[in-house]
């Protein structure tokens, strides 16, 4: 049974996002929590918060359906972060001139899903 979740217009830039991402890509779920936790980058906050958020929404799922829940089955199948909206906003500089100044937003999401025996499959 797979859990999804998302958190939108994070103020984090995307690449950077990206970057924490690709980190726990594969990983088993606490496992991945546990890299995040540690990781030294200020994006890995709100992914390992969209991670945390995937583990319970997955315990809310297993109960609704009367299975049993273990979390170490659980597996970041997909791991993803979209473009959000720009904010625009003006910064001054020399000689009465404007900059503009992009602040840019992410839409994380993550999906977990329990791990597939791969045992017996094409030999």
């Amino acid at each position: 049974m797979e859990a999804k979740a998302q958190a939108r217009f994070v103020r984090v830039t995307p690449q950077k996002a990206r970057r924490v991402v690709d980190l726990i890509r594969g990983k088993q779920a606490s496992e991945a929590v546990a890299v995040l936790k540690f990781a030294p980058q200020a994006a890995s906050e709100p992914v390992r918060k969209v991670v945390e958020s995937a583990i319970a929404n997955a315990r809310v799922k297993a109960d609704r359906a009367s299975v049993a829940f273990e979390e170490q089955e659980l597996v970041v199948r997909e791991a993803f972060v979209d473009e959000g909206p720009t904010l625009k906003r003006f910064r001054p500089r020399a000689q009465g001139r404007a900059n503009r100044i992009l602040k840019r937003t992410s839409h994380i999401t993550v999906v977990l899903a329990p791990r597939e025996n791969t045992k017996g499959s094409a030999r």
